[in-house]
């Protein structure tokens, strides 16, 4: 992975050119589009850079360690603690032992690692109790209660991720071969799939031997809730049909961890740029959680990946994070 050009913006040096103070912080927020990171100095005076996303198909140690290195190299000095959400984490404690291991991160003396979903929960709704939905290409929703958290769905296209831009772009694709024989009634989401398959009977085909499907499926979505918008029945009904997943989902994280009558909910991501999914989804939450609160994000990802670094073993996520020290 090549870090030349990367984007920077502020200041970790004073006029004369001094080191960074010994106690630095390295938040990461490493997602498949981009990984953000900001440097934190003890005065507060902060440098951020840009790096290329994640490549979840490849080992993320290498491509972590890689970050770390850079702001070391560029800084001349390393972070005393690094936090870092990662996308596509499997294991904290896996990844949490590597990184502490990894000599480029050998004079970094703590290191935090959570999924991105926590970093996200955290820069959306801070220190609130609550549920945020997550949805992009994939969906996934983190809730936190008095005392726990939970995670639910984020499982995948093929075994989850309901509500989601894919699951919105597969029930498309479905309504519109049910209309081409018949089963079902027409939309005008026909025309959207035949300016990109002509031929529908031989779509299928297509896009089953292309290696780029989930995103070609999910691309989908946004024409569908563009045609919701604008009448078209079948739309409207599948938009319908994923708010009322989403809202299933938040609701059932506030259930799971006792979350407040008046939790807090955050709903990010493309697919709630649609208002008719935001809509829904709300009237669906509050059809059982008349007091919740619809809040927008207090921050970012990158703000939550720059949180974490304060949390303790006595907070509800703590199940969630892995911290090392040396």
């Amino acid at each position: 992975m090549s870090y030349a050009g990367f984007w920077s913006r502020g200041a970790t040096f004073d006029d004369q050119g001094d080191h960074l103070p010994e106690h630095t912080l390295l938040a990461i927020d490493a997602g498949q589009t981009g990984i953000k990171t900001r440097l934190t100095a003890t005065d507060a005076t902060a440098q951020e850079w840009l790096f290329p996303g994640v490549l979840t198909d490849r080992p993320l140690l290498a491509q972590l360690a890689a970050v770390v290195a850079e702001v070391t190299r560029v800084t001349s000095q390393a972070p005393h603690t690094v936090t870092f959400g990662v996308s596509g984490l499997t294991s904290a404690d896996v990844e949490a032992d590597a990184l502490m291991q990894h000599p480029d991160l050998a004079e970094v003396h703590r290191i935090v690692v959570t999924h991105d979903s926590v970093t996200s929960f955290l820069g959306v709704l801070g220190d609130q109790q609550g549920a945020v939905v997550a949805a992009g290409t994939g969906v996934v929703t983190l809730g936190v209660g008095p005392e726990h958290s939970t995670r639910v769905d984020g499982w995948g296209y093929m075994m989850g991720d309901a509500g989601s831009g894919y699951w919105i772009g597969r029930a498309a694709l479905d309504a519109v071969m049910r209309a081409h024989d018949g089963r079902g009634p027409s939309t005008a989401l026909t025309s959207v799939v035949q300016e990109r398959w002509p031929d529908l009977e031989t779509a299928y085909v297509a896009l089953q031997s292309s290696e780029d499907r989930v995103r070609t499926v999910a691309s989908f979505a946004a024409p569908t809730a563009a045609l919701a918008a604008s009448g078209d029945e079948v739309s409207i009904r599948i938009c319908r049909d994923a708010a009322a997943e989403l809202a299933t989902a938040a609701l059932a994280a506030l259930r799971v961890t006792d979350a407040p009558a008046d939790a807090a909910i955050g709903a990010i991501g493309g697919v709630f740029g649609s208002d008719v999914i935001r809509s829904a989804f709300e009237d669906a939450v509050r059809a059982e959680r008349p007091d919740a609160r619809f809040v927008p994000p207090a921050g970012s990802g990158l703000d939550g990946a720059v949180a974490l670094a304060a949390l303790g073993t006595a907070h509800p996520l703590h199940e969630r994070f892995v911290e090392r020290t040396r």
